[in-house]
C-alpha cells in the first residue's frame, strides 16, 4: 500500500516518442547546454569584473545571468542522461527536488524582470531621483527578496505535493512537474490547488502586470518627449522588453500544455513545447544583453580580443 500510494519512482513517459532520434537531440541540446553556461558565464564575469559596470541595471542582468545558470544546470543534467537511458525513471527525492528547482528558476526570473522593469520606470520617468531612489541598499534588498520569496513559496507547493497520495507514476513531460504530480492524487487536491493560486498570483501575474504597468507609464512619458529621447530610452528598455516578451510566451506554453493531454499533440511537437521555458530565456537572456547593451558588447569584445594568442 505505501509503494503505490507514495510511488518511490516517477516515469517520464514523453521520452518514448523521441526513439531513434535520441542521439541527435543529445548532441543538439549537449551543444546548446554548453552555449548557456559559455555565454551566462561571460556576461557574468564581465560584469563582475568591471568597475563601471558595478549599477543596478547590470546588477538585475547578472542575476538573470546566475539564475539561467541554476535553471538549466536543474534540467539539461538530468534531460541529457536520460535522452541516452533505455529507462526513464526518477526516484522521488530527485523529482521533486528537480521540481524545486525548475519553479525557483521560474520564480526568480520573473521577480528579477519586476526589478528591472521597476530599475527602468524610475530611470526613465524619475531621472533626477534616480540615484536617490535606487540605492545600493535598496538593491540589496530587492535582489534578496527576488530570491528568498519564490524560495519559500515553491517549497510550499512542492511539500504538499510530496504529501499527496497517488494512484500512479506516470508524468506526460520529460521533466518533472508540480501539476501533473497533483493530477495523479487520490484525493482532493483543493488545498493544493489553493496554495499554488495564491502562489502563481504573487510569483507570475503580479510581476507580469506591474512589467506592464511600468512600460505603459514608460510610453506615455515618451510621447510627450523628443525622438532622441526616446531613442535613448528604446536603447536602454529594448533588452528587457524583448526578454520579458521570450519569457512570458514560454511560460504561457508551459501553463496551456500543463491543461492539455500531451499524447494527443505531435510527439515532437509536444516535446519541443514543453522545453521552452527552460531552454530559450537562458540562450536569449545573453544574447539580448551580450549584443543589444553597448557597455556590456564592447567590454565582451575587448574581453575576446585580450585572450587571443599573439601569432
Amino acid at each position: 500500500m505505501e509503494n503505490s500510494t507514495y510511488p518511490p519512482y516517477f516515469d517520464l513517459t514523453m521520452f518514448v516518442n523521441i526513439g531513434n532520434y535520441c542521439y541527435p537531440v543529445f548532441v543538439l541540446c549537449f551543444l546548446l547546454y554548453a552555449f548557456i553556461i559559455s555565454a551566462n558565464l561571460v556576461i557574468i564575469v564581465v560584469i563582475s569584473r568591471e568597475r563601471t559596470l558595478h549599477e543596478p541595471m547590470y546588477i538585475f542582468i547578472m542575476c538573470l545571468s546566475v539564475n539561467s545558470l541554476y535553471g538549466s544546470a536543474g534540467f539539461f543534467i538530468r534531460f541529457l542522461r536520460d535522452l541516452l537511458s533505455d529507462t526513464h525513471l526518477i526516484s522521488r527525492a530527485a523529482c521533486f527536488t528537480q521540481i524545486y528547482v525548475i519553479y525557483t528558476y521560474a520564480s526568480y526570473e520573473l521577480t528579477l524582470l519586476g526589478i528591472m522593469a521597476y530599475d527602468r520606470y524610475v530611470a526613465v520617468c524619475q531621472p533626477l531621483r534616480y540615484h536617490n531612489k535606487i540605492t545600493p541598499k535598496l538593491v540589496s534588498k530587492l535582489v534578496a527578496f527576488a530570491w528568498i520569496y519564490p524560495a519559500f513559496s515553491v517549497t510550499a507547493c512542492v511539500y504538499l505535493a510530496s504529501r499527496l497520495p497517488l494512484c500512479g507514476n506516470k508524468i506526460p513531460k520529460v521533466f518533472c512537474a508540480n501539476w501533473p504530480v497533483v493530477k495523479l492524487s487520490c484525493v482532493s487536491t483543493a488545498v493544493n490547488n489553493l496554495i499554488g493560486m495564491l502562489v502563481s498570483t504573487s510569483t507570475v501575474f503580479l510581476p507580469l502586470f506591474f512589467v506592464l504597468y511600468t512600460y505603459a507609464r514608460i510610453f506615455l512619458i515618451c510621447r510627450k518627449r523628443s525622438s532622441e529621447f526616446r531613442g535613448k530610452v528604446i536603447q536602454s528598455c529594448l533588452p528587457h522588453i524583448i526578454t520579458f516578451v521570450s519569457y512570458s510566451v514560454t511560460v504561457f506554453c508551459d501553463v496551456a500544455l500543463s491543461r492539455i493531454d500531451l499524447e494527443d499533440l505531435n510527439p515532437f511537437l509536444a516535446v519541443i513545447l514543453s522545453l521552452e521555458f527552460v531552454v530559450i530565456p537562458p540562450i536569449v537572456n545573453p544574447l539580448v544583453y551580450g549584443l543589444k547593451l553597448p557597455e556590456i558588447r564592447k567590454l565582451i569584445l575587448r574581453m575576446l580580443s585580450q585572450s587571443k594568442p599573439d601569432i
